[in-house]
């Protein structure tokens, strides 16, 4: 036997070469339907594998050599990503987590010192249910992140043995392990990228009581209402509307009028209006009167609300840009981006009670009357926001 060259690869002696048990000939092909290495004879005129698709051992274990690149190419970038989604969007879920607990718990404590001498057990229940949610998201975070950890060192493990395979076996062992490549590439495609999950979330529902909400309106509205002189921008009213000398008082005029010169902040078509004041933070509140109509809307906007023109985005409540309690008839509803939710309501209320908490980013719509809460609406309003209104029948007006 021949000296090998200084710089070949070494590999196990000739002798130790696997043969073909049947024809005792060395192991040079590979039987794509048999999937099993296979000798000349084999393949040959009158061998089992004659009209099988045959070729050479070094081919296909070229074949997987490319699989198993590509394959660890993959496990890279997923630990890659897995390693990001731990860095970044772990201890970022964390952060907002903390973040917002803290401000539920600012929520609670603020609305239930209102109503303290009624609801007392209210406030110790409701942090409860704050500090469990806060520990249930911050144990959901904790548990991905051992799931993730647990999954990157699987993904290491696999990645470390596929390139073992490839660096350590011939040909014919990689051919050979051909299974053992599939067990770990099977195994490896097993682990799902991290995906984005509500459990991460601190949800900020578990603030919410009907009791407190209920409590806390009236007390705010018996608070704040008529402590802010809200008045109606003569600027912005449809030239379907007259506006009173106090400027609190919307009347609808079905003929067009041509007293108001038309400029860039008033609406040209539809019956509104906005109010002279606008809010950027803390908690507003006013009261409008509404017994004389039987279609308006009463509600908040942001400076973004579309003036010009007849279509639906600039109908309040058809666009992101408003959120309207309305009233046509005998039908009640709330109103944003063009979807409505209907409200059943026992009699027609006379007045209509506006809270918007900014800070909370919370909409309430009241009966003072009554003490009912007739809707709520939850967002995180950009100010600054304007209280809006529209009517289009008799008329409405804002309560001092």
């Amino acid at each position: 036997m021949s000296e090998k060259e200084p710089d070949q690869a070494p590999g196990p002696p000739e002798d130790s070469a696997p043969r073909c048990p049947e024809h005792d000939l060395e192991l040079k092909w590979f039987c794509s339907s048999e999937r099993r290495l296979v000798c000349a004879s084999c393949k040959g005129l009158g061998g089992p594998c004659r009209e099988h698709h045959v070729r050479r051992a070094e081919e296909r274990a070229e074949e997987l050599r490319n699989k198993i690149v590509d394959q660890c190419e993959k496990l890279q970038l997923q630990s890659a990503g897995i390693t990001k989604y731990m860095a970044e969007v772990l201890p970022r879920k964390n952060q907002n987590a903390a973040t917002l607990a803290s401000g539920a718990r600012e929520i609670v404590i603020q609305r239930l010192g209102l109503v303290k001498n009624v609801c007392e057990s209210e406030e110790q229940r409701l942090l409860e249910q704050v500090h469990t949610e806060e520990e249930r998201a911050h144990q959901s975070i904790l548990t991905q992140r051992s799931h993730w950890t647990e999954a990157l060192q699987k993904l290491s493990t696999i990645r470390t043995n596929l390139v073992s395979m490839l660096t350590d076996l011939d040909d014919r062992s990689l051919v050979q392990s051909e299974r053992e490549i599939f067990e770990r590439t099977e195994e490896a495609e097993g682990i799902l990228d991290p995906q984005e999950s509500e459990k991460l979330n601190f949800n900020q529902k578990c603030v919410r009581s009907p009791l407190l909400t209920q409590l806390w309106a009236s007390a705010v509205l018996c608070c704040l209402s008529g402590t802010e002189d809200i008045q109606v921008d003569e600027r912005t009213i449809s030239p379907f509307l007259r506006l009173s000398e106090d400027r609190k008082t919307l009347t609808f005029n079905p003929k067009k009028s041509k007293a108001y010169a038309d400029g860039p902040e008033r609406f040209d078509h539809w019956p509104n209006a906005l109010a002279s004041t606008s809010f950027q933070g803390g908690l507003h509140a006013w009261i409008v009167n509404v017994e004389n109509s039987c279609a308006y809307k009463v509600g908040v906007s942001s400076s973004q609300l579309p003036r010009k023109g007849s279509g639906s985005d600039t109908r309040l409540g058809h666009n992101a840009f408003s959120w309207v309690f309305s009233r046509y008839d005998q039908e009640f509803r709330f109103l944003h981006c063009g979807q409505y939710q209907p409200l059943a309501l026992l009699r027609c209320p006379d007045r209509i009670g506006v809270l918007l908490d900014l800070a909370a980013g919370e909409l309430l719509f009241y009966e003072p009357t009554s003490g009912a809460l007739l809707c709520s609406y939850h967002a995180q309003f950009e100010g600054p926001i304007f209280p809006v209104f529209a009517v289009a029948d008799q008329k409405i007006s804002i309560v001092q």
